[in-house]
């Protein structure tokens, strides 16, 4: 994998949040992508995440705004290296 640096990856970050500014994530996707549902809370509390739940049901969906999520995002996993076969 080539790591962008500079001018491309701003631009190309730049393409990524215009071109999911008009697409949503569900509660379990954004939560996992910023670190947690306490995280996507308080980022929403804080006006950093525009979400909304279209119908008042307990479980009813959702919608927060994709590009302001990835904004957020945490890369907290840890990458295990693969085991070899012998």
């Amino acid at each position: 994998m080539e790591v962008v640096r500079g001018e491309t990856a701003e631009i190309l970050l730049d393409n990524i949040v215009r071109v999911m500014s008009n697409e949503t994530f569900g509660k379990d996707m954004s939560s996992s992508i910023v670190g947690g549902e306490r995280k996507l809370i308080s980022l929403i509390e804080e006006g950093k995440i525009e979400s909304d739940k279209p119908t008042d049901a307990q479980n009813g969906k959702w919608h927060c705004n994709a590009a302001q999520v990835l904004l957020h995002c945490r890369c907290e996993r840890k990458i295990k290296p693969k085991k070899r076969k012998k």
